[in-house]
């Protein structure tokens, strides 16, 4: 046990190094062909934090033992990163929500999230379900391109880098991303089959927590330098990619496709697309993540992480906490939340009464 957990962090820092390499490298590429700031941040940042994401998930669901680690690493990290990354981002300081977010991105985020639930009814996401996610994507990143697209007047200092630093650095990034994934997949599920736990809960909790790291460091630090809007930003795009690209790779170009779990099907893929949901009316209400809100955020995580963790060991506290959470702690945050909604829009309706918030 010891040793498959030297191995398992061994191999979160190797795929954690690996991204950070991916993005410095792809940050350089774009700036060297002039690619425009907000098209970079919506692709090359949320991609780059998908990076581990998508080492690790394809590497399990080429691996029989590990299978469910694919599928669980991609909606556990999701999960992950509105209730944990907005939550820990937001406890900080209040987020800021550009309005283009809720408008569009979000939208978007929702319909890439009952996209992938439906495509997994049948229990599995095979060749056609994994064309289908990247044609998603590549309609993403074209809508993103020409509605968003700014010109760009000269190479900035980040873009003087020359073609082979830039190759090295994606070439390292990618190798560490690869063998930092092998290391961290099969530490997890020896981890797994040594606790008697699933490796589905394994790759909903450990794994995507760990491969939830970068949008954790991102965000962290975009709010400490009063960047607040790129938090929330960072999330969105990563979610969306996790779920096209990452989610795509894996269906499309594994020999046996994606397994998808019951215990994935009925809970976690619900749990992912309520919390997608939830994004909209809770960045609607000033346009902002207020503290509370953050701190609501954190408690959830605490509790889904708590209530896999009880499923997982058949513990007899499972019946009392689920009916605790359904029938007074959700119904309570929902009202908060609706109160919270109808303000906002009774302060629009308002003589004078005006849109607060980020910008458009």
């Amino acid at each position: 046990m010891a040793l498959d957990l030297l191995v398992f962090a061994i191999g979160l820092v190797a795929v954690l190094a690996g991204a950070e390499l991916v993005v410095r490298g792809a940050g350089h590429a774009a700036a060297r062909a002039r690619i425009a700031p907000v098209v970079v941040g919506l692709t090359v940042v949320a991609f780059g934090t998908s990076a581990p994401e998508l080492a690790i998930s394809l590497r399990a669901a080429f691996s029989e033992e590990a299978a469910n680690i694919a599928l669980g690493n991609i909606v556990g990290s999701n999960i992950a990163n509105v209730l944990l990354v907005l939550g820990v981002a937001a406890t900080l300081a209040p987020l800021i929500v550009a309005q283009r977010l809720i408008r569009i991105h979000v939208p978007i985020m929702i319909a890439a999230s009952l996209g992938t639930a439906l495509l997994a009814l049948n229990g599995h996401l095979g060749t056609a379900d994994g064309l289908l996610l990247l044609a998603g994507l590549g309609l993403y990143l074209a809508f993103i391109a020409l509605r968003d697209r700014e010109p760009v007047d000269e190479v900035p200092a980040s873009g003087k880098a020359s073609v082979p630093q830039i190759g090295g650095l994606l070439l390292l990034g990618l190798a560490l991303l690869v063998g930092g994934a092998n290391f961290l997949v099969d530490a997890a599920a020896q981890i797994a089959g040594a606790l008697g736990i699933s490796d589905l809960v394994i790759g909903l909790t450990v794994v995507a927590i760990g491969t939830s790291l970068p949008e954790i460091a991102t965000s962290t630090v975009a709010v400490l330098r009063g960047e607040r809007e790129m938090a929330v930003g960072n999330v969105v795009g990563s979610n969306i990619f996790n779920l096209l690209a990452v989610l795509g790779c894996a269906a499309l170009f594994t020999p046996a496709g994606v397994s998808v779990a019951p215990a994935a099907l009925y809970f976690d893929l619900p749990v992912m697309l309520a919390v997608a949901l939830a994004c909209l009316p809770v960045f609607f209400t000033g346009y902002t993540i207020a503290r509370w809100e953050g701190i609501v955020f954190l408690a959830y995580y605490a509790a889904y992480a708590a209530y896999l963790f009880l499923a997982a060991t058949e513990h007899d506290a499972l019946a009392p906490f689920s009916d605790a959470m359904l029938g007074f702690v959700i119904p309570l945050t929902l009202l908060t939340v609706a109160i919270g909604v109808a303000r906002q829009l009774h302060a629009h309706h308002r003589p004078g009464g005006g849109r607060a918030g980020g910008p458009g």
